[in-house]
């Protein structure tokens, strides 16, 4: 469902006329080649389009249009080569729409001893080009991403790679669709928001459907897909014995397969990438969807429970962002605490919807009551998350701004069987330790409901609130609370009066 390839980043290097047709030609050889070994390793996952040297600010401008106007094109790689005075950039700038890299680089990593003279200066000028261009881009308070060192270290390589995905994921977030099954949860208040501003703020639009229009797509999905899915299902998982094809309950696994292909059809044909619904609001569907979701955000739509759009528009997004990287991201929520001081955890799990990206070893397809609802009991798939890095993030909407929240964790091997508990979950250390980390999460106001991701990095998410112009608060080893709360009351007072 979800293909970066399809994207582009282009490749522009600044100079001047100053410096000659020679040195013109040798900056453009080397921008080429840049271009091309950027375009053909595997750690940058779009294409990335060689443009020409731009050397005047018509030039500037027609560039910065024209990624404007290309759909294809998510974002650019900016290298100042020469010395490329830069208010030659304002007019490009203030027209671009697009977001930016700012690559500082050179293209020789040593420096030639013995052979170095005033040629090689003349045409070597990164080190002071940059700074020219870096002091314009702050002058104008424009936000954007710089990467220091040589263009083939492997260090750059990853971190050009890993913005890319975060402009991959600001595109997507632009045309993005988010479909909300029913209201939100009762009486909730995190789960709420502008959706005006939202749009405004990140591109995706939100619109609300009854559950009778989901319900005439369910109504209309035939036996054979039926037969199908379930097949699919039992070469997938390990099936519960009431419903295998002898087992008590298996008109409820057809019914839990009809639901996730009415969804599935309404979601396509509306050309929505992510989605709400509510336990409190299923009216004409026999279960609340789990195994549904499940697999529906395992093919890359974004989901936020209790009617939560703005955790399903972050699923989405994150989900971009790791494409074809090992792990995978989901909807999550802090369940439950281990408040042993030897060893202090959070139980993360939800009532059904944990996405099988993120399973370790097994995952079983199992039937049990859910116990609150009011519906049959619903199906879903039941597992334990792998160990290793991870974090959990949050968009929530403070009245005058967007904040990104996000806490670095790391998850632990599940020793305990839980077999009382047949839900999908994971278990975590929280960094600095729980106690630091859910009061610096309850003052900065971050949901319940987080994205759970083992393959996105923080500087990532803090690289797609820069872009998207948004609050970003990270909690992690080297949180202080006094800090912090310090941190919350500048960022008020940057973000202008407090207010409901």
């Amino acid at each position: 469902m979800i293909d970066l390839n399809k994207n582009e980043i282009w490749f522009a290097t600044g100079s001047q006329h100053l410096y000659g047709p020679e040195t013109l030609a040798q900056v453009a050889e080397h921008s080429a080649e840049i271009a091309q070994y950027y375009d053909g390793n595997k750690i940058i996952p779009v294409r990335v389009i060689f443009k020409p040297v731009v050397k005047t600010a018509g030039e500037i401008s027609i560039l910065c249009k024209e990624a404007n106007n290309t759909d294809a094109c998510v974002g650019l790689i900016l290298w100042m080569h020469t010395f490329s005075p830069a208010k030659m950039w304002i007019a490009g700038l203030q027209a671009l729409q697009k977001p930016f890299l700012h690559l500082h680089t050179q293209y020789n990593r040593d420096i030639p001893w013995n052979a170095i003279d005033m040629d090689f200066m003349n045409l070597n000028q990164s080190a002071h080009g940059g700074r020219e261009f870096g002091f314009l881009a702050s002058r104008m308070r424009l936000n954007r991403k710089v990467i220091v060192g040589h263009w083939k270290n492997e260090s750059v390589l990853q971190k050009v790679g890993n913005w890319c995905r975060v402009a991959c994921a600001v595109a997507d977030s632009k045309d993005m669709k988010v479909a909300r099954f029913g209201d939100n949860m009762r009486q909730v208040a995190v789960t709420e928001g502008n959706k005006v501003s939202a749009q405004l703020k990140f591109g995706y639009e939100v619109n609300g459907y009854g559950v009778g229009d989901l319900v005439k797509y369910i109504d209309g999905v035939s036996d054979a897909q039926i037969n199908t899915l379930i097949q699919e299902y039992e070469d997938s998982y390990t099936m519960a014995a009431k419903i295998k094809s002898d087992g008590s309950m298996r008109n409820s696994l057809r019914d839990a397969a009809k639901i996730e292909l009415g969804m599935r059809a309404f979601l396509e044909e509306g050309g929505y990438t992510a989605f709400t619904d509510t336990f409190e609001d299923l009216h004409g569907m026999k279960q609340l969807p789990g195994i549904a979701t499940q697999r529906l955000m395992a093919s890359g739509y974004g989901f936020g429970g209790e009617g939560d759009w703005k955790t399903a528009a972050l699923v989405r997004t994150m989900k971009v962002m790791g494409a074809g990287l090992e792990g995978g991201n989901s909807f999550m929520e802090d369940y439950t605490y281990h408040f042993d001081p030897e060893n202090t955890t959070v139980l993360g799990s939800h009532m059904l919807e944990i996405c099988p990206s993120i399973a370790k070893g097994n995952v079983s397809c199992e039937i049990h009551p859910l116990g609150i609802g009011g519906k049959e009991d619903p199906v879903r798939l039941v597992f334990n998350a792998s160990a290793g890095k991870a974090l959990n993030a949050s968009v929530v909407d403070m009245g005058n701004r967007f904040r990104m929240l996000v806490n670095k964790v790391e998850a632990l091997e599940i020793e305990n069987d839980m077999p009382n508990l047949p839900v999908a979950r994971v278990l975590w250390d929280a960094k600095p330790d729980l106690q630091t980390a859910a009061a610096a999460w309850i003052y900065g106001g971050g949901a319940h409901h987080t994205c759970y991701s083992q393959n996105i990095s923080a500087e990532s998410l803090e690289d797609f609130a820069e872009i998207m112009d948004i609050e970003f608060l990270l909690i992690d080893e080297k949180t202080d609370l006094y800090r912090f709360k310090q941190e919350l009351r500048w960022n008020d007072a940057t973000y202008g009066i407090k207010g409901i």
